[in-house]
Formats: structure tokens, C-alpha cells, sequence
């Protein structure tokens, strides 16, 4: 992540001096949907339609935003028609680069040595965050979304006549509960350890930590009735939910000061994490050396020596041993 103003790159993308030192993420802009046959979206413009080849995903295999899509591509079978750019995992004073000296695959589509050259290309005035994922239109030569909550629901529906796969991870029937249990777990789990690592007074850190132990506690619960937060069938909140949690033991625990308890201390969340991670193709979307890399190298107002821990070193093919209802 970063910010760009007026064409000069900021490495500062978060501001807490004026939320009495508590985290908040800014929402994304760029919002338009690709569809099956090119009609406006929710938000945006019209005019991207569904088509092999079209449409390239640029992310990071470190962040759980671009985790997501990384997902529902493996999912949904899009991998032979929507292709992928992966950037380094250290995030510095050029914020997402395509080092492939240090990780990145390169910018398959321009070359580009930078991120932020992407959102520049797309609109040579832009001024704000740039993150990941970016779906990107060859075609036209702009971005789709930076939005991971919608390019995920693009993965999950509008191409289906394309794959002819119709997994359907965010079903009509499910949508208000699903609903409401990403909302939870947005605010206080997957934004919540950034809360707590963010946070600049121990205040404002306290109350996220408080909130984000305080909702692992009610999802454990949950688990303990239910297969999957929305009842026995997978869903688009699990995945959401996921990326957060593959990142607990390894990143937040320590980086982030989230050390009330690790998720291995969890018997009902430990196998749920394991049943997600060994669901087909998912575990190929996880890199612990990104993720471990970036955080621990680019996060440098939090751990300035940049040294990276070399555990923990967890099995997620393994069973847990703590029981739980698995």
C-alpha cells in the first residue's frame, strides 16, 4: 500500500493523529464490476464484460485483501482466463514493486517497476491509495476494481458460463447472514489486527485488542455448533475470514501485538483454518515467505531492525491435537 499526491509517491498511507491513535483504512475508489454481458455493476461503469483472457489480477502474495482473490481464481477455475502478476513482498519508499530480483513474477503486462505506475496508467491524475488486488482490463487498458469484497463476487458469478463452473459461494438464500457475519468479522478481526498493530496510543490499542480476542472467542463458538460460520456450507464469509486467520500465528500474534492467544489455542478455529487451507488448489495461494517478508521487513515503524523470525512452524496438513468438533 501507499499514496500517491499529486504524482509524488507517500509512503505514510495511514494517518492516526487524528482518531486519538486508532487505525482506520480508507475505502477503495476505483469500483466497477465485470459482468456476463458487460452491463453496469452495483457501482461503476458498464461496458467490462466477461471474456477469456480480458482481465489481468495484480497482487500480493502477502495481503490477505489480495489473498482473497488469489482464492475465488482457484476456486472458480478462472486460472487459464485470468492471468496474474504477483509484486515483491517488500513494501518501502516505492511502496508494491516488480523486483523479480526479490520475489515479484514481474509486470507481465507493461513491465512496469512499480504499482503505482498501473493506477497512473489508468488515470494519469490520480491521487490516493494504491493497493492490491487490481483487476485489471486489457482491453480498454484501465482498472476494474481495487475493491477485493467485489472482485471476489465477480470471480464467484460472472464468469460461470466461461468455466462452466457454478460453485456458488454467496447464494441468494445466505446473502443477509453472510452479510452480517463479514461485517463482524471485517471490523473486528480482519481490520481488527491491523487495529491493534496500528494503533499509536495503548488506549486505542487496547480496545481493538479487546474486540478482536472478544470476536475470535464468539466465532470459536460458533464453530462449535457449525461446520462453516454460515451453517454446514462453505461460503464467500469462510474465505474472508480465512486470510485473516492463515496470517494469525505467523504475523499478528507477534508483529501486531494480537498475543492474548494464538489460534492453535483455539481447538474449533485450529481445524476449521485446516479443513479451508487443505480445501482443493486453496494451499497453493499461501506463501509464508511473503507474508512473513513483508510485514515483518516493510513494517518498519513497528519493527524497525527488519529482522524476520524464522517460525512459527505450524502443519495445517496436519490434525490438530486439541480436539474441537472436527
Amino acid at each position: 500500500m501507499g499514496l500517491l499526491v499529486d504524482g509524488k509517491w507517500q509512503d505514510k498511507w495511514y494517518d492516526t493523529s487524528k482518531n486519538e491513535g486508532k487505525f482506520e483504512r480508507e475505502a477503495a475508489k476505483l469500483r466497477s464490476w465485470v459482468t456476463p454481458d458487460g452491463s453496469a455493476g452495483l457501482t461503476g461503469d458498464a461496458g467490462f464484460k466477461a471474456q477469456s483472457g480480458r482481465y489481468h489480477l495484480y497482487v500480493s502474495l502477502a495481503c490477505p485483501w489480495a489473498h482473497r482473490a488469489l482464492i475465488f481464481r482457484a476456486l472458480k477455475g478462472l486460472g487459464d482466463h485470468i492471468s496474474v502478476s504477483v509484486v515483491s513482498p517488500d513494501m518501502l519508499e516505492n511502496g508494491w514493486t516488480f523486483d523479480t530480483s526479490n520475489g515479484s513474477s514481474g509486470d507481465d503486462l507493461y513491465d512496469f517497476n512499480f504499482m503505482h505506475q498501473v493506477y497512473t496508467l489508468n488515470d494519469s491524475d490520480y491521487s490516493g491509495r494504491v493497493t492490491v488486488p487490481v483487476l485489471w482490463d486489457k482491453q480498454q487498458k484501465k482498472i476494474v476494481s481495487n475493491e477485493s469484497s467485489e472482485i471476489i463476487r465477480m470471480f464467484n458469478h460472472a464468469f460461470n458460463d466461461i468455466t462452466g463452473n457454478h460453485d456458488d459461494y454467496y447464494p441468494k438464500s445466505l446473502r443477509a447472514d453472510i452479510d452480517k457475519i463479514n461485517e463482524f468479522v471485517y471490523q473486528n478481526i480482519n481490520n481488527g489486527v491491523y487495529r491493534c498493530g496500528f494503533a499509536t496510543t495503548q488506549d486505542a490499542y487496547e480496545q481493538a485488542y479487546d474486540a478482536l480476542f472478544a470476536s475470535l472467542d464468539e466465532v470459536e463458538a460458533i464453530l462449535q455448533k457449525s461446520l462453516y460460520l454460515v451453517g454446514d456450507n462453505i461460503s464467500e464469509a469462510d474465505w474472508r475470514l480465512f486470510t485473516t486467520l492463515i496470517r494469525f500465528d505467523a504475523v499478528y500474534f507477534g508483529h501486531f501485538k494480537c498475543n492474548k492467544r494464538s489460534i492453535e489455542d483455539y481447538p474449533n478455529l485450529a481445524n476449521y483454518l485446516r479443513a479451508l487451507y487443505q480445501w482443493p488448489s486453496v494451499a497453493n495461494t499461501v506463501d509464508f515467505s511473503h507474508i512473513k517478508r513483508h510485514y515483518y521487513y516493510s513494517h518498519m515503524m513497528i519493527n524497525p531492525t527488519q529482522v524476520v523470525p524464522k517460525g512459527p512452524n505450524i502443519d495445517y496438513w496436519s490434525a490438530h491435537n486439541r480436539g474441537g468438533v472436527r
